[in-house]
């Protein structure tokens, strides 16, 4: 390929141009108006304006867009995440204009789109999944007595779901049948299709992945597991290479019931089998991914590859130049999503202006993002700045420095999840290990984020050596902060 529109925005399309340049490759960039003065947008060769801000009048135009590919005169079209990057209908579009999807077919996309149509295809290759029923079900009263079978607590999910929309935990027969309702009612509303099916609940589940890459010729091959259970609303925001609790005798299992996934849909270039672990570390098919994940750095930093070349040179039909035997985990990376949002105040969205963007540097340190001092946070779009990533030789070195990288990474003007991250890496049941995907739930609080705060320590110790201090003021840092360290100062 000499020449790639990439069909995204923001940090994940400035990460695949830069691959594309290191390759060789001219980039084409299609950007909205609220992106006008993007970075990924200077940064492509050429640049193409799409429409107005809303994604549904720009990045989900996917006519417009490989109307603007032919005009560009593109070989591929990379869709990064989000948008139209698991649209199968999109990539059959592409694949009729005659330009190459940088990504699985769209037969293997709708099959893994759908939960249910997933959960089929991998029924007959040893895979293991989660008791429940493997049909949609609208008719209460006998849903009802599925999950009487099953057992409760029970798991409502949206057939067509993702990101936690139309998925209700159920823990008593009594209140089944208006969560089933709102599960059908929220499905419809996300995706259009308000089928949902049972299963039972995990209670206590680890979101364990494994990363799997297949070229034209057979050959699917996987590239070992990402821990990714630091979740709010069922959306990962802490991500580790490889799991602190994963043997090689399980990782062996897992890669091999994920190679089999990707099997039963005739799975090509970069995919995701996602698994749940029960408390035994017995594991269950969640669901598959085919597309790149945000969280891929880390699984770059304990392999040694590029993903987006190794899609790039599976779409050119190029076979994978190794085999399983050949790949090994080197040491451990850890990935810290930085988004805009402030966690003391549940993880609401903050928007406003970057005034201060300092990134921490440093041997393995890694910032995927694309902004600088100065830009704005747009509504429009997931807030989602920056991703965090370091490398280490073992998980506790890997700590150690995504702690100091945390510490140096200056950003003013909006709240992120940088101090969240903070105390993830301090909290005694993520350095052990022992935490699961309730750990927001279990563990954390907004007291415990000023506690973990180095410049809120800072000022404790100041004030417990001058004990004529009856209050402390805290400038910019607000009143309900103000309010806990003075209570907990007295």
């Amino acid at each position: 390929m000499k020449k790639i529109l990439i069909a995204n925005r923001g940090e994940i399309a400035f990460r695949v141009m830069r691959t594309c340049k290191k390759m060789g490759i001219k980039t084409v960039a299609v950007y909205s108006e609220a992106d006008r003065e993007a970075l990924h947008v200077k940064f492509a060769d050429e640049a193409y304006l799409l429409g107005p801000p809303p994604s549904a009048q720009s990045y989900l135009l996917g006519d417009k867009i490989i109307e603007i590919s032919l005009k560009a005169g593109v070989d591929g079209i990379h869709p990064g995440y989000g948008f139209l990057s698991e649209n199968a209908g999109f990539a059959r579009k592409v694949r009729a204009s005659g330009i190459t999807l940088i990504g699985p077919s769209p037969e293997a996309m709708e099959m893994m789109g759908n939960k249910l149509a997933a959960k089929d295809a991998v029924s007959g290759y040893n895979v293991p999944m989660v008791p429940g029923i493997n049909s949609a079900i609208s008719d209460i009263p006998k849903a009802k007595q599925e999950a009487e079978k099953i057992g409760f607590p029970i798991l409502i999910k949206a057939a067509a779901g993702g990101g936690g929309k139309g998925m209700r935990v159920v823990k008593s027969l009594s209140e089944f049948e208006e969560q089933m309702n709102l599960a059908i009612n929220e499905a419809k509303s996300a995706f259009g299709d308000g089928s949902v099916f049972i299963e039972k609940y995990v209670g206590s589940p680890r979101h364990i992945e494994i990363q799997v890459l297949g070229d034209n010729f057979g050959n699917i091959v996987y590239l070992f597991e990402r821990e990714c259970s630091i979740q709010r609303r069922h959306q990962k925001l802490v991500e580790e290479a490889p799991s602190a609790v994963v043997s090689p005798e399980l990782r062996k299992r897992m890669g091999e019931a994920a190679v089999n996934v990707a099997k039963a849909c005739n799975y090509t270039g970069a995919g995701t089998v996602e698994f749940l672990a029960d408390e035994n570390l017995d594991f269950y098919f969640l669901e598959m991914n085919t597309r790149l994940q945000v969280e891929h750095p880390v699984t770059e930093m304990i392999t040694g590859l590029d993903l987006v070349k190794e899609q790039i040179r599976v779409a050119c039909g190029e076979p994978l130049g190794y085999t399983q035997d050949d790949l090994k985990i080197k040491g451990h990376a850890i990935e810290l999503r930085v988004c805009a949002e402030d966690p003391a105040e549940d993880f609401v969205p903050s928007i406003g202006t970057l005034t201060t963007y300092k990134k921490p540097v440093g041997a393995n340190i890694r910032i995927d993002d694309c902004m600088e001092q100065g830009m704005e946070i747009p509504i429009y779009y997931d807030n989602m700045i920056a991703k965090l990533v370091v490398w280490a030789e073992n998980r506790a070195e890997a700590i150690t420095l995504m702690k100091e990288a945390i510490n140096n990474y200056k950003i003013e003007g909006i709240k992120t999840t940088l101090p969240f991250g903070g105390f993830v890496m301090n909290h005694e049941a993520f350095i052990s290990g022992n935490f699961d995907t309730h750990f927001i739930n279990n563990y954390f609080t907004a007291e415990g984020l000023l506690e973990n705060n180095d410049e809120v320590a800072a000022l404790f110790s100041a004030w417990f050596m001058d004990q004529s201090k009856k209050e402390i003021v805290l400038p910019q840092m607000g009143s309900k902060k103000a309010w806990y360290l003075t209570r907990k100062s007295h």
